[in-house]
């Protein structure tokens, strides 16, 4: 059963029209952004594309911390290459995602408890833990 917040942080507020093939804009102004639907020829970006890059973001923050608590200085290039996939189970849509990430100069072994640690910690990852099949990988 989730969880209820008990502090809130941050509220992210956006106003979106015309779904896949619209714009959205946060309340701020500082987020103005076309959408087009996955594999349009579109000049917008799609959702998929939009979670990706912030489960990417939210990740690298997740594994800054825990690095932290395992007294691991990661590397300046550290870097997360997300795979949010769109498709189909039966007559439902379902998302899939791979996470590869890249920390260089960090031994695999001590990389890869970072990563698990990460995915624990990562308030998406948590989000989709038993709704979609999630891959990591070291690159």
């Amino acid at each position: 059963m989730a969880k209820s917040v008990e502090k809130v942080l941050y509220t992210a507020k956006t106003h979106t029209v015309g779904g896949r093939a619209g714009a959205a804009q946060s309340s701020d102004g500082r987020l103005r952004i076309e959408l087009s639907p996955p594999g349009s020829s579109g000049a917008g970006t799609n959702p998929e594309q939009l979670f990706a890059a912030g489960w990417s973001a939210c990740f690298i923050g997740a594994m800054e911390r825990a690095a932290r608590k395992l007294n691991v200085k990661l590397p300046a290039d550290v870097a997360v290459d997300a795979e949010v996939d769109l498709g189909a189970v039966g007559e439902d849509f379902q998302l899939q995602a791979r996470l590869n990430v890249s920390l260089s100069g960090v031994e695999r072994a001590t990389a890869q408890t970072i990563i698990d640690a990460a995915h624990q910690l990562c308030p998406y990852s948590r989000a989709t833990r038993g709704n979609i099949v999630v891959e990591l990988s070291v690159a």
